[in-house]
């Protein structure tokens, strides 16, 4: 079973820290970890990651005995440093004393190619090295939807950022292939065999619905989630929009039949179907939301 904490809460911090205790989270212990939030543009939340939860997790983190903590992120709409600058990472970098680092400003030696058997990226794809790495990976992503191919941008989808767009040198266009191919969401499930998180916390507080990922219809879905399986997370998110009515795209068909989870399925990136997911709560109300959610998952 994977344990998906559910926390309904317009709380930011205190979600973070409600849904990390349910999990019961064991020590890191001095670990070396590489934090990976959503920074795909400088837009406010859900359109990137609110600066309250990454604050709240990383203080979690340290809490939890961390070593060093390395923020990073490759945005997808905006130049990286600004994006990260007018979100307030390198403020915060320095006020809780991390590494902040712009991935597209690596070295050519900072990229590592990595292929799947049977994918779908012609030449594979070039993974941050600071990722691979790390001791452990945390991500933090929003809850909406894609407009430009992905359908949802979720755990999955968050690891986009990860992969270049060029490595310096070699002239190749990764994302323009992504987003060119038919296989778009498929590809997206792939860059996630490239590690394994030690924990994801997805802010659900606010929601697009429709749009995104920078702008879109909002809703306020008033939910934190957390756990280390990705499947599981993108599961539960994509029932929660739907929950609020989103996108016929996301409406359709099962849960587990949606290409991006159905892709990380086959790939053994997490559980194979909504019985092998375990909303755990700690209160009335998040386990009554909570019990409107388990309804969507188990209809498919």
């Amino acid at each position: 079973m994977a344990q998906v904490a559910f926390v309904k809460t317009r709380d930011r911090v205190a979600g973070v820290g409600r849904a990390i205790d349910l999990l019961a989270i064991p020590p890191f212990e001095g670990k070396h970890l590489f934090l990976k939030p959503n920074l795909n543009s400088a837009d406010p939340p859900p359109g990137s990651t609110h600066e309250h939860t990454l604050s709240a997790l990383v203080r979690r983190l340290q809490a939890l005995g961390a070593g060093k903590i390395v923020v990073g992120d490759r945005s997808g709409m905006g130049r990286t440093r600004t994006v990260m600058e007018r979100r307030g990472i390198f403020r915060l970098a320095e006020e809780l004393g991390l590494e902040a680092i712009v991935l597209d400003e690596l070295p050519a030696k900072g990229w590592e190619h990595l292929y799947v058997p049977g994918g779908h990226w012609r030449k594979g794809f070039a993974i941050a090295g600071p990722v691979l790495n790390a001791g452990g990976v945390i991500q933090t992503c929003c809850l909406k939807t894609h407009r430009f191919g992905g359908h949802f941008t979720l755990s999955l989808k968050n690891s986009v950022g990860l992969v270049a767009k060029q490595v310096p040198g070699e002239g190749y266009d990764y994302m323009g292939e992504l987003h060119s191919s038919p296989y778009q969401r498929s590809m997206i499930a792939e860059i996630n065999a490239a590690y394994r998180p030690d924990l994801i916390v997805l802010d659900g507080v606010e929601a697009f619905v429709d749009g995104g990922p920078d702008r879109g219809k909002r809703v306020d879905a008033q939910v934190i989630l957390a756990g280390v399986d990705r499947v599981a997370i993108d599961a539960v998110g994509v029932a929660i929009l739907r929950h609020f009515g989103t996108t016929p795209k996301v409406e359709q068909g099962p849960i587990f039949q949606q290409e991006q989870i159905a892709r990380a399925v086959e790939l053994g990136l997490g559980v194979s179907g909504p019985d092998g997911i375990d909303l755990v709560t700690g209160d009335a109300e998040s386990a009554a939301y909570a019990g409107q959610i388990r309804q969507i998952l188990d209809r498919g």
